[in-house]
């Protein structure tokens, strides 16, 4: 009988998110380069591909938010500390997104650096706040997080709270440097609004915005939806799950992203789908009751076919960034107006996200958009795993 291999690694929880981070070095050497084994390994850590969608068999979560791996190593670009390379894992099929980056893990990025010996000491003050440049190798990026130190440790520990997690934590704030990505202009199509043709919805008014994460933006209400849903209002419902993905397939095909339709299936983490509508109140799924009067715009976001518990932190890039440009639905949402940051309703609470944006004619330049999140260490050690073969 074999013997599984074990490696050494950390569970984090960073925003909204969890996943297992390895630091490049440490894994097998058939896994330090992209390929078939390390795509086996990862999904064998985290317990996929598994028909009862549960990862009894893993350190998954069985959600979107919970189904993550990390790979971090000293950076190979000038002017940075780290290198960050994300990979979402699907749950029920043996696949991993590599395609974007998760705004959420982001944030625990800079502790596991400081942690684990990829910055250089000189960077990191005795107190204070460290500022870790970290290369983000998916989208190819630059994003600094900036990580509370006291007595010569990363701070953990404090009273900010974030909605979608339980326990308050240090607050780590975070910038994401022109975020816009490399498949084109924030706005792919040149256009604040499109109408986007969809079988079964005929033509839906959408935005497409290329920053932080490709994100469509469509309106609740042609949907038939108020946009203060909650996960069990959208989940539950296989249904309406199809549509979205619907929408998203052809969205993705308007944005420039698949040549067709048939791609999507591949390419399950971006772009994200969202519907957009005016602030409401609403009871959050903690019990939270939320005043409209304390939001600009209400945000339902799916993430690998489920609605998002809270929201993907790339995603509250886009929305930050369209609710900047005058015209998309976003914008129009939150009352229209020029802004630099935007207070959005989401399923667990609130979120404010800032933005800086230029508008010159036309155009649009995004030069960064920023947000506060924390991060905790849950457990580090060794994940055991068979080893894949080939």
């Amino acid at each position: 009988m074999l013997q599984q291999i074990k490696i050494p690694a950390t569970y984090m929880r960073g925003g909204t998110s969890k996943g297992v981070f390895f630091a490049l070095d440490d894994l097998p050497e058939p896994a330090q380069q992209p390929g078939p084994y390390r795509d086996a390994l990862l999904l064998r850590v985290i317990g996929s591909p598994d028909p009862y969608g549960k990862h009894t068999d893993g350190m998954g979560g069985a959600t979107s938010s919970t189904s993550k791996t990390v790979i971090l190593s000293k950076s190979t670009q000038a002017e940075h500390d780290v290198d960050y390379l994300f990979g979402q894992v699907a749950i029920d099929k043996a696949f991993i997104d590599w395609s974007g980056n998760c705004g959420n893990l982001t944030a625990a990025v800079g502790a596991f650096a400081i942690n684990n010996g990829l910055v250089d000491n000189h960077r990191i003050p005795e107190n204070g706040i460290a500022e870790v440049r970290i290369w983000q190798a998916n989208i190819e990026k630059t994003i600094i997080a900036h990580v509370p130190m006291q007595d010569g440790l990363v701070q953990e520990l404090g009273d900010f709270e974030l909605d979608g997690v339980t326990f308050p934590a240090a607050e780590v704030k975070i910038d994401f440097i022109s975020p816009v990505g490399e498949e084109g202009a924030v706005l792919p199509t040149g256009n604040a609004v499109d109408s986007l043709a969809v079988p079964g919805e005929g033509e839906l008014k959408a935005s497409f915005i290329n920053a932080g994460i490709p994100t469509i933006f469509v309106n609740a209400e042609a949907l038939g939806y108020r946009g203060n849903e909650l996960q069990e209002h959208i989940n539950g419902d296989p249904e309406a799950l199809a549509r979205f993905e619907r929408i998203r397939a052809y969205g993705a095909l308007k944005m420039g992203l698949i040549k067709n339709i048939d791609e999507a299936q591949a390419r399950q983490h971006t772009p994200k789908i969202a519907m957009v509508a005016p602030p409401s109140d609403y009871t959050a799924s903690s019990g939270k009751a939320i005043n409209g009067d304390d939001i600009d715009v209400q945000v339902r976001a799916l993430s690998m076919g489920k609605l998002h518990h809270a929201m993907m932190g790339t995603a509250a890039v886009a929305i930050a960034t369209a609710a900047a440009i005058p015209g998309t639905l976003v914008n129009i949402a939150a009352g229209g107006q020029t802004r630099n940051g935007v207070t959005f309703g989401h399923p667990s609470g609130t979120l404010h996200v800032g933005a800086k944006v230029t508008m010159q004619s036309e155009d649009c330049d995004v030069h960064s958009v920023s947000m506060s999140r924390s991060a905790r260490r849950l457990m580090a050690g060794w994940v055991y795993v068979p080893e894949p073969q080939s």
